[in-house]
């Protein structure tokens, strides 16, 4: 007996935002990556110690003008909702009370059994939507992945990447490309 390919049901943010509304995944942790619907893995302590850790360093440094939104959905497109570890966007709390916000100046994943994800698809992923900054806090390595200048790709899981990776070690500092002047050194992302 001959089998058929499995058919892949692909959603739009559109819909993915209404079974949200209808509280279908209120016990599922759940992203749309691209179409799919990706589970999200459990923080083990050290993931979640390096999220509040970079979350404070973030906010700490950030100028006014600027928030860092932790595990909230940002709108990058019309096939995916991601729910990054933290995203620095433009603006106040208030200007997103109707709708995510599609434009983040950094994104920032902390990776440890999910690091793989976060390069290959994740990264893909915040270069086609134009982020201009990616970082994974590199909790494997110890280093933190400055992912840079989205650029196409055709190789690349969503055909875009990053042209520039730099890996910066705990002694180093880093300065997002889209806000000059603010400073953050690597050791306070890593717990």
């Amino acid at each position: 007996m001959e089998q058929l390919p499995l058919t892949v049901r692909r959603w739009t943010r559109a819909e993915y935002d209404h079974l949200v509304d209808l509280g279908v995944f209120h016990a599922d942790p759940v992203e749309l990556i691209g179409g799919q619907l990706i589970v999200a893995e459990p923080q083990n302590s050290t993931h979640a110690t390096a999220l509040g850790a970079a979350d404070d360093a973030l906010r700490a440094a950030l100028p006014p003008g600027f928030l860092v939104r932790a595990q909230m959905p940002l709108a990058l497109d019309e096939e995916s909702a991601p729910e990054p570890d933290l995203a620095v966007v433009p603006g106040r709390r208030a200007d997103y009370r109707d709708h995510h916000p599609g434009r983040p100046v950094l994104v920032v994943e902390v990776a440890d059994a999910s690091l793989r994800f976060d390069r290959r698809e994740k990264g893909s992923l915040y270069a086609r939507a134009g982020v201009p900054e990616y970082w994974i806090v590199n909790l494997v390595d110890r280093v933190l992945e400055v992912h840079r200048d989205p650029i196409a790709d055709p190789r690349a899981t969503y055909g875009w990447g990053y042209r520039t990776l730099d890996r910066l070690e705990p002694g180093a500092t880093v300065e997002p490309s889209s806000i000059p002047g603010t400073r953050v050194a690597v050791a306070d992302l890593l717990p």
